[in-house]
């Protein structure tokens, strides 16, 4: 499950440079330094699109880093192809008292493939500068200039790039014909921007000024969905000899449809007749798409595919027929056209993948909202979902990575956003059975079964068809507990729309229950400690649950002889909030004492005002689960 186009981070500017500008570090206000590992001393971004197949996007950009937590902000990487070149490139570094004391151009650059480790096919390539600066702070200031042959990709303004980043000025010009149409998607700008008309051009300017850092808040929302941002999108566009007209997703899908996808769903009349022979004997659509799916799994293996639109377009479904591999795009174009040949009708889907949910935003249609294709069969009052890149993956199922978002399907009567299933709080569960024995001397040993199912599916799925030695390896990175050693493991499936997988481990924990003098103390909660989080004062940003889940442990102590377990006292503790709920238990039964928890974690939004109560319901759970018992051992 793999990216659908490379992202496009492509910024420009003119190479004539600041005027001289002074960069002294003591020249910030105060307040700009506060929290900051940089400061955005000036930026100035200009895009003028003379034409679809002619857009010059420009910037000039002076940024001061304070530390080496700000160096990724000095940081300066750009894309390019045949269809984006660099023009030029140059910038200068000062020292903290605005002294200069390097210049750098396009010939110190870095330049390399943009390949990724995946991709079969790659024409892009980046350039990469980091000036090599060992006194902080300091300042880069750079200017550059590219120019792209199309404009369905225009780059957005996102004045403050992190919650650790201050702004001082920033503006983002956008030029083009009076006659031109664009859609712009204004978020938390308060300002009016500027608009200048002649018979020539029509320029519109956004501008920024003296934006503070921040505390990064935890369990925040996305930063893009609260930063200040504007996006553009043309009416009429030209993207690699490709032309097309949208305002709306219908639109959208429809050109994509028609443009990208028609001509390529053709296959040999032989794979046809296969796919027909495959499924004669299945009696319903969803039967008959299992299996073509199982084939699909079988004869396939995802490979991405990123040379010119092939960003955008599949390769053939013939090809994929012929070479057993292809991208997100063909392989889901392969899929939809095996159905076919059964007569099953599907969808071809644009998503914002990931394991963060992101939705396409009703309301502004745009080319770089998706980065992943998936596929959605309407069967009658059975909507079924498919994941076509993974060999592994259950058929049915969509796994965190795509789950509970608005989604772009194409049709042949336009593009149309639909929901995929909510993976829900009930359904990500983690239940975990142990029956383990004390030895004397403080170590446990034992068996244990855990069972992982709707989000949490995949929490060891990566872990199946691997060496035993390197299975013991992760699982030990997965536990982390001191001295643990996994004596046996084997995993079992079960694949279907709501998958499980088992997990069944024989462990040996050394010096798990340290003994000193006449007590052994035993940490009852072994293996799902939750942590801590900070507690925080005039919190500012909604508190962003992003996926919720149930975990359920019981774990079965045998104590050793020597224990004296009549001074064990129960422990039974249970509290519940908005934002989920929690249970312990631990009880005795002869020498066997027995230790429950279950703890439901809600997801959501809920207003920054309510921090401090998931703060305090999370560090209860966190001291509930660090309970030990002093157990008093015969002399």
């Amino acid at each position: 499950m793999r990216f659908l186009f490379t992202v496009f981070s492509l910024l420009l500017v003119s190479v004539v440079g600041f005027a001289q500008d002074n960069y002294d570090v003591d020249l910030i206000p105060a307040n700009l330094r506060n929290r900051a590992n940089a400061c955005i001393r000036n930026e100035e971004t200009t895009i003028d699109m003379r034409s679809p197949d002619n857009v010059m996007l420009n910037v000039k950009k002076a940024i001061t880093v304070f530390n080496q937590n700000g160096e990724d902000e000095a940081r300066l990487v750009l894309y390019y192809d045949k269809n984006i070149s660099i023009k030029g490139i140059k910038g200068e570094v000062y020292n903290s008292v605005g002294k200069l004391t390097n210049k750098f151009s396009q010939n110190d650059f870095a330049d390399m493939s943009a390949a990724d480790g995946f991709s079969l096919f790659v024409d892009s390539r980046v350039k990469h500068y980091l000036p090599s600066v060992n006194q902080y702070p300091y300042t880069l200031v750079y200017n550059y200039e590219i120019r792209n042959k199309q404009n369905l990709i225009i780059p957005d303004w996102s004045p403050k790039p992190a919650d650790d980043v201050s702004v001082e000025k920033s503006t983002y010009t956008f030029i083009c014909k009076p006659t031109d149409q664009v859609r712009i998607k204004t978020q938390n700008y308060s300002g009016t921007p500027e608009v200048l008309t002649d018979e020539k051009q029509k320029k519109t300017i956004w501008k920024a000024n003296n934006i503070l850092a921040v505390r990064t808040e935890p369990y925040s929302p996305a930063h893009e969905t609260y930063a200040t941002n504007i996006q553009i999108a043309p009416q009429t566009f030209y993207y690699y000899n490709h032309k097309g007209s949208y305002t709306n997703w219908k639109d959208l899908g429809k050109w994509i449809y028609d443009d990208l996808l028609a001509a390529r769903k053709a296959l040999p009349p032989a794979t046809i007749e296969m796919v027909k022979d495959l499924v004669k004997n299945e009696r319903t659509d969803k039967d008959k798409a299992r299996k073509i799916y199982r084939y699909l799994q079988d004869k396939t293996r995802y490979i991405s595919v990123q040379i010119g639109i092939g960003g955008f377009q599949p390769i053939a479904a013939s090809e994929v027929d012929r070479l057993g591999y292809g991208d997100c795009k063909a392989l889901v174009n392969y899929m939809q056209s095996l159905l076919s040949a059964a007569n099953i009708d599907s969808y071809y889907c644009v998503v914002s993948a990931g394991s963060e949910k992101k939705s396409m935003d009703p309301n502004y249609a745009s080319m770089v909202q998706g980065n992943h294709i998936i596929l959605c069969m309407p069967l009658k009052g059975d909507t079924t979902w498919l994941e076509c890149t993974s060999q592994k993956i259950p058929f049915g199922f969509l796994s965190d990575f795509t789950d509970d978002r608005l989604v772009l399907a194409c049709t042949t009567e336009g593009g149309k956003l639909l929901h995929t299933p909510k993976l829900t709080t009930a359904e990500n569960l983690q239940i975990r059975k142990a029956n383990l024995t004390v030895q004397l001397d403080g170590s446990v040993s034992g068996k244990m079964n855990t069972v992982y199912a709707g989000s949490q599916y995949e929490n060891q799925e990566s872990l199946i068809g691997k060496s035993i030695t390197e299975q013991h390896k992760l699982l030990k990175e997965a536990y982390n507990i001191d001295n643990i050693d996994f004596e046996a493991v084997s995993f079992a499936q079960k694949k279907d729309i709501s998958p499980k997988l088992t997990e069944e481990v024989s462990i040996n924990i050394r010096n798990y229950a340290p003994v000193n003098g006449n007590k052994m103390f035993l940490q009852l909660n072994a293996f799902n400690l939750r942590r801590s989080i900070p507690e925080i004062k005039n919190r500012t940003l909604p508190v962003y649950i992003n996926r919720g889940y149930t975990d359920e442990d019981t774990i079965v102590y045998t104590l050793p002889d020597n224990v004296i377990t009549a001074l064990i006292i129960g422990q039974d503790k249970a509290f519940k909030s908005p934002f989920g709920e929690y249970v312990c238990k631990a009880s005795l039964v002869g020498n066997k004492l027995t230790y429950y928890r279950k703890f439901i974690l809600n997801d959501g939004t809920f207003p920054a005002a309510q921090y401090n109560e998931f703060s305090k319901f999370i560090n209860d759970v966190n001291s509930a689960d660090y309970l030990k018992l002093a157990l008093s051992l015969k002399n």
